[in-house]
């Protein structure tokens, strides 16, 4: 048997006689083997040769441990988002088919405690605001609002800021009806302005205005003109026309009244959605 080793240095030739080969080599005379020479470089270790090889594994591993570390690392964050569970909620699936009308009582429960935290598209109403007057009061009354929801926290607050320019225009006498020089004469020429005629006009102040007090899709103010100046409320109206067109859908504004359809007195308890905000 010839063995060869893959170590062994180069041989050029290695002829083997006859009489060393077995029978199966009977039709050959002589067999040459050449061996071609697949032996490192002289000087080069075998050593450096292992290192090389392990350079190159620890590279593979490397990257290997790379991309594993991303994916534990993207798999964790996917499994760090997991929702706690809500009690609360499971409780009110469970009664669906058992009594679907409490059921029903407790979702409405509970998105009046969870309102402000629920986020959804809210815009004005296309349809126009309905505007009636019952018994108004200029020194005395309520003004009455009936939104299409439950108003947001925004809405809250452009009804506010509504409100409030409002006030400030009217306390400031910015609303007079007896002195509308501009707006009564022709504007094909340069309009011109009578000072003293203005200043000897007399004056109309709006004295105070309550907060905005909200129950549900209702809401009120109270308000003392003080003076009837029916431009102010124009003004109001004209205001709230365009708020609930753009922004805030109401559904009716009403002048007067001591009570409002379901407007439940002394009951301020946020809970059952009742608010009130400062003018």
């Amino acid at each position: 048997m010839l063995i060869l080793h893959t170590c062994s240095p180069t041989l050029p030739f290695t002829q083997i006689s006859r009489h060393l080969i077995t029978n199966r080599f009977s039709p050959f005379s002589t067999v040459t083997l050449s061996v071609r020479n697949h032996a490192r470089p002289s000087g080069t270790s075998l050593f450096v040769s292992k290192a090389k090889k392990s350079e190159t594994e620890v590279d593979i591993d490397d990257e290997e441990d790379t991309e594993t570390r991303s994916r534990k690392k993207v798999g964790g964050r996917a499994q760090q988002k997991d929702y706690d569970k809500d009690p609360e909620f499971a409780e009110i699936l469970g009664s669906v088919l058992d009594d679907p009308q409490k059921a029903q009582s407790k979702m409405e429960d509970r998105l009046k405690k969870k309102r402000n935290k629920i986020l959804h598209t809210k815009t004005g109403s296309g349809a126009p605001m309905k505007v009636t007057f019952n018994k108004f009061d200029f020194s005395n009354s309520y003004i009455w609002f009936e939104l299409y929801n439950a108003p947001l926290e925004k809405d809250v607050s452009l009804i506010c800021d509504a409100m409030r320019a409002w006030h400030i225009i009217g306390r400031l006498g910015g609303c007079n009806s007896m002195n509308m020089q501009l707006s009564q004469s022709p504007m094909d020429k340069r309009p011109n302005y009578d000072a003293i005629g203005g200043a000897n006009v007399t004056p109309t102040t709006f004295l105070n205005i309550g907060d905005l007090e909200i129950q549900e899709n209702l809401a009120r103010v109270w308000v003392d003109i003080g003076t009837t100046e029916p431009l102010l409320l124009d003004v109001l109206i004209n205001a709230l026309t365009q708020l609930s067109s753009d922004f805030v859908g109401i559904k009716q504004l009403v002048f007067g009244g001591s009570e409002f359809e379901n407007w439940k007195e002394n009951l301020t308890s946020e809970v059952e959605g009742c608010s009130v905000h400062k003018i």
